[in-house]
């Protein structure tokens, strides 16, 4: 397994992530009919044109098998307009991929990508209910800094907590924010 730079053709395989990570990750914490109304061949044009838009310092890291991608994260600058940070607006590996490192191997990959892009620091929105989710990225130096908001831009609302860490210059040892 490698992990690399997204491309058109991935299209597909990260709608299919992106669809059977949420459906696994967030049932009992999304309304069930949503979560069985998602469909990979809807969301794939969503991804194709994500990925043709994509510029310094954004990117998507996916986990790859044999050519295959099992596995995203998606980085930015902050969405939230802070000067320096850099922002993982998602992260999603296959589940039956969870527990055998991927996802620290991925997560050490954006974090490396975002210290090489020049940010100090970097931030992500996780859904608070997600105990999984937070574990992992406390784990790995992530800290909530008290930052929250709802998002209803599904029709129902997410309440959603910021995490921040510091980086190095490599992005792997969490500095102080």
């Amino acid at each position: 397994m490698t992990i690399r730079q997204a491309t058109l053709d991935d299209a597909a395989a990260l709608a299919v992530v992106h669809v059977r990570t949420w459906q696994a990750t967030y049932a009992g914490q999304v309304p069930g009919d949503y979560l069985d109304s998602l469909d990979p061949a809807e969301r794939e044009p969503v991804w194709r044109s994500r990925l043709a838009g994509i510029s310094p310092p954004a990117a998507v890291l996916v986990w790859d098998d044999g050519g295959v991608p099992v596995g995203f994260a998606a980085l930015r600058e902050s969405r939230d307009g802070e000067a320096g940070a850099g922002e993982i607006t998602a992260i999603y590996l296959l589940p039956e991929h969870w527990g055998r490192g991927a996802g620290r191997a991925l997560m050490a990959a954006a974090l490396r990508h975002l210290a090489g892009a020049g940010f100090g620091e970097a931030t992500l929105w996780v859904l608070g209910t997600n105990v999984r989710a937070r574990r992992f990225y406390e784990a790995a130096g992530w800290r909530p800094d008290g930052a929250e908001k709802v998002d209803d831009s599904f029709g129902f609302p997410l309440a959603e907590v910021r995490y921040r860490r510091g980086l190095d210059d490599q992005g792997l040892r969490p500095t102080a924010p």
